[in-house]
């Protein structure tokens, strides 16, 4: 009979103190839990979170800054009774002379007749008044109107019409223009200088360009007006302003002495003798002068007589881009038989053509 193994674990089962009523770690899980002095009644930091909040001294009756948000303001030296840069914005600024100009203070505007009204002065111009009120607009255009009604026969009077829109408006570039043009009249040429700057500045256009270089001619600055001349892409320009300009230019050159260099000037296509256009008998006129400056009084002739049966030709100052033939045509008389031929002739076919 085999022996009977003895057991291993005897009577208690193994890991009894483990298992028992108790459990393992009973003084961790008992009544009090982990950590009670940081749970308890009092939340902890308590002396920060008391009836006193942080930074008392910062947040009490008075304000951090004092100094710099009491009564005075800062800065109030620079902030006081008068404006800081008083002496510029006073009663007069030095720094803008044009605001203190006849255009601002002058005499009381011309008065105007009855029966100029504003659709006198031409739709273009008009165009560019739209941005004034409609009452000062009208009247700035009869001003306008005036000006160019009386720029040949009084550039005075016509000067303070200019004038007089001038100090209602200002910034528009058509009276700017307008009173360059009667300054130019008056031979007030450095009042001419300023206003077309001012035009061309205003408009971004260089229709006036020669009048420019006219100008600066006449307040004795030739090489300025060379140089203003030389800075405008010619091809740009419209065929008028391009030979008036060349004139202008050529007027410079005899002003430094250049005679020859002035009747290069001139050499431009639209010289042609045979043929006119509203330009073509100041071209040939200031042609005549250069070439009687030089000595070559026969040329000077010829060309003096071809600008007057241009001018002859054309008849009105405003036939713009007419194409007219100025070639001299005699006239030879018929023999009086052929004409009462030619008359009784045309009679008759006229006689046929009613019936």
């Amino acid at each position: 009979m085999a022996e009977e193994r003895r057991p291993r674990s005897g009577e208690r089962k193994q890991l009894s103190p483990r298992d028992g009523e108790k459990k393992p770690y009973a003084k961790r899980d008992g009544d009090k839990k982990p950590y009670a002095k940081r749970d308890g009644e009092k939340k902890p930091y308590a002396k920060r979170d008391g009836d006193n909040k942080p930074y008392a001294k910062r947040d009490g009756d008075k304000k951090p800054y004092p100094k710099r948000d009491g009564e005075k303001k800062p800065y109030a030296k620079r902030d006081g009774d008068k404006k800081p840069y008083a002496k510029r914005d006073g009663e007069r600024r030095s720094s803008r002379p044009p605001q203190d100009s006849d255009r601002r203070v002058g005499p009381p505007a011309p008065p105007l007749p009855a029966e100029v009204t504003p659709q006198d002065l031409n739709g273009a111009a008009r165009n560019e008044l739209k941005t004034l009120s409609k009452e000062n607009a009208e009247q700035v255009a009869r001003h306008l109107a005036m000006a160019a009604r009386l720029i040949d026969d009084d550039p005075e009077l016509a000067h303070q019409h200019a004038l007089a829109a001038s100090r209602s408006a200002g910034r528009i570039a058509i009276v700017r223009e307008t009173v360059a043009i009667t300054a130019y009249a008056l031979g007030d040429f450095a009042l001419a200088v300023r206003e077309l700057r001012t035009y061309r500045r205003i408009s971004g256009r260089d229709d006036q360009i020669a009048l420019l270089v006219d100008s600066e001619r006449g307040v004795g600055r030739p090489d300025r007006a060379l140089e203003v001349g030389r800075a405008v892409d010619r091809s740009t320009l419209p065929t008028e302003v391009r030979v008036e300009l060349a004139i202008a230019m050529s007027g410079a050159r005899l002003d430094l002495g250049e005679t020859e260099r002035a009747l290069q000037e001139l050499d431009i296509p639209e010289l042609d003798p045979d043929r006119a256009f509203a330009w073509s008998p100041g071209l040939f006129a200031a042609r005549a002068a250069v070439l009687e400056e030089l000595g070559r009084t026969d040329e000077a002739a010829a060309w003096q007589r071809r600008a007057e049966i241009a001018e002859e030709a054309i008849g009105a100052r405003d036939a713009d881009r007419e194409v007219l033939e100025i070639d001299e045509v005699e006239e030879i008389p018929l023999p009086a038989d052929d004409q009462t031929g030619d008359h009784d002739e045309n009679s008759q076919n006229t006689a046929e053509g009613e019936r």
